[in-house]
């Protein structure tokens, strides 16, 4: 499977989904125009990489979001539903989630992912 990078803009973050280290990574201000359009290609990259992938195999999902708009968190909710299911079907999902410690409103936005996911979900300051 091949790796799936896009590279940051202004408004939509860098994404790099890496099937080797099964290290999947969004980081940057999200509040694209269209986030259904920007992330629906991440999504169906997903449904194929989660098959794939052993059971017991440790996935990761690595987002750093100092700025994301309400439809990007309705596509963020969608991918950790994604992987709430695949955690019901016996794949290793680990979520870590880095904030600056300097913005409030970042760690209150991935307190509340935290809150809705039943996943393992670590919240870890940028150092």
């Amino acid at each position: 499977m091949e790796q799936l990078y896009l590279e940051a803009t202004k408004t939509t973050p860098e994404v790099n989904f890496n099937p080797d280290t099964k290290t999947l990574s969004i980081k940057g201000q999200s509040y694209p125009e269209n986030a259904f359009k920007y992330f629906e290609p991440l999504i169906k990259w997903l449904d194929e990489f989660i098959v794939q992938v052993e059971d017991g195999e440790q996935m990761q999902l690595e987002l750093s979001l100092p700025y994301i708009n309400t439809s990007s968190s309705k596509c963020i909710m969608m991918i950790l539903e994604k992987f709430e299911e695949a955690v019901e079907k016996g794949k290793n999902i680990v979520v870590n989630w880095f904030y600056d410690e300097e913005n409030e409103s970042e760690l209150e936005c991935a307190m509340e992912f935290k809150e809705f996911a039943d996943l393992e979900f670590n919240i870890i300051p940028n150092r």
